[in-house]
């Protein structure tokens, strides 16, 4: 069923609200666009599955909205982070309370980046077709065959939900999923500090000016990027900001001289923002400039202990059939050699992990080979 007017909306999410969960997905296009531009929505409760068409003139979405925030209906997704960041561009809020079927499966052992089809093959038993997938969901009419299609991301994901909540609750594992789930409906995830995501870009340079200069720069591109609603690199690449970084140009005729511009650009109207920017950040007080913050690098005998601990973790993850990167990241490890302390000293973590980096530590664990099983242990 395809939904293309708000009261069908509205009937639509007062039935699913009587459901203790609904299943979510959503498909969208973000090629030429900054933000990600939503064209279908599909949602299933126990006994029923629909498309919404966000694109349809007779659809007001606040109905769907306010089921998203229905703290008695769990909202289900499969690697939900794109689509939470879709509904809270749309409607500034967030869908609570959420349950990420990627987040559960690593739980329930597999990798971090496990497929949908997989979990679908394997909690399901069907393989799903896969062969629309290059679909344009924005070009309408859509047929029955892709309505169709679409619906079945929501309707597998359904029984994948159930059997894994029992699979979970039956290893008395539902409070390890609390903390994640609680960092998925976090709106910092969504609203990211434009002042701290250059430090993601590996630049050539370690003087403080020229770094402060390339973080202003930045953090403009990514306001103008969403002010145009169009892509970063359409707006200017990393490779452009680190030329005038180095440059500081003070004129356009500077900036048309650097590899990256065109003759002129440094004359039209984003020309004269640059050079206003460098100017400012320039003038910044030195004190306030922004540094990347990069853990101290490990001596020759830390970084023999962290892979030792990594092995540890792999043997303490395989024992509780649970995937490593939620025990611990390889940062996790290296705060905890060089600080004694990890998030992995916490909670449900350290008796899966925590307790024996410990013991490794003082010398009270050792790895063997065990013959029988032919397995690594820890004794």
């Amino acid at each position: 069923m395809m939904i293309t007017t708000t009261k069908q909306l509205t009937k639509v999410c007062t039935r699913f609200a009587k459901y203790p969960f609904v299943t979510v997905d959503t498909e969208f296009i973000r090629e030429k666009t900054y933000y990600p531009q939503v064209c279908l929505i599909q949602l299933a409760c126990p006994n029923e599955a629909v498309c919404v068409d966000p694109l349809s003139k007779k659809l007001d979405l606040t109905p769907l909205f306010e089921l998203f925030q229905n703290k008695k209906v769990i909202k289900v997704f499969h690697a939900c982070r794109q689509d939470i960041e879709i509904f809270y561009h749309l409607s500034h809020q967030i869908p609570i309370p959420v349950f990420d079927t990627q987040v559960g499966a690593m739980v329930c052992g597999y990798g971090d980046n496990v497929s949908y089809q997989q979990l679908v093959n394997d909690f399901v038993g069907v393989s799903l077709d896969k062969t629309m997938r290059v679909t344009d969901w924005s070009k309408r009419p859509l047929s029955d065959e892709q309505v169709q299609y679409a619906l079945h991301d929501v309707t597998e994901l359904r029984t994948v939900y159930t059997k894994m909540m029992e699979q979970i609750c039956a290893q008395n594992r539902l409070d390890w999923l609390t903390e994640e789930m609680a960092e998925l409906v976090n709106p910092k995830i969504y609203e990211p500090n434009l002042d701290e995501l250059w430090k993601k870009v590996k630049v050539p340079f370690k003087k403080a000016l020229n770094l402060h200069v390339f973080a202003r720069l930045y953090a403009w591109r990514e306001k103008v990027a969403q002010q145009k609603d169009r892509p970063k690199k359409y707006i200017m690449k990393d490779e452009a900001l680190i030329e005038l970084a180095i440059a500081l140009p003070t004129s356009g005729e500077q900036i048309d001289a650097l590899r990256s511009f065109s003759d002129g650009y440094g004359k039209s109207d984003l020309g004269h923002e640059l050079l206003q920017v460098i100017e400012q950040a320039i003038k910044d007080d030195p004190d306030t400039f922004e540094h990347p913050v990069q853990q101290k690098p490990l001596t020759v005998k830390q970084h023999n202990l962290s892979e030792v601990l990594k092995l540890v973790l792999d043997i303490c993850a395989e024992n509780y059939h649970v995937a490593p990167k939620l025990v611990a990241t390889q940062p996790d490890i290296n705060t905890f050699i060089q600080t004694g302390d990890a998030p992995f000293l916490y909670g449900w973590r350290k008796k899966v992990f925590g307790d024996s980096a410990v013991a490794l530590q003082a010398g009270n664990l050792s790895i063997v080979f065990d013959p029988v099983s032919a397995k690594i242990v820890l004794r």
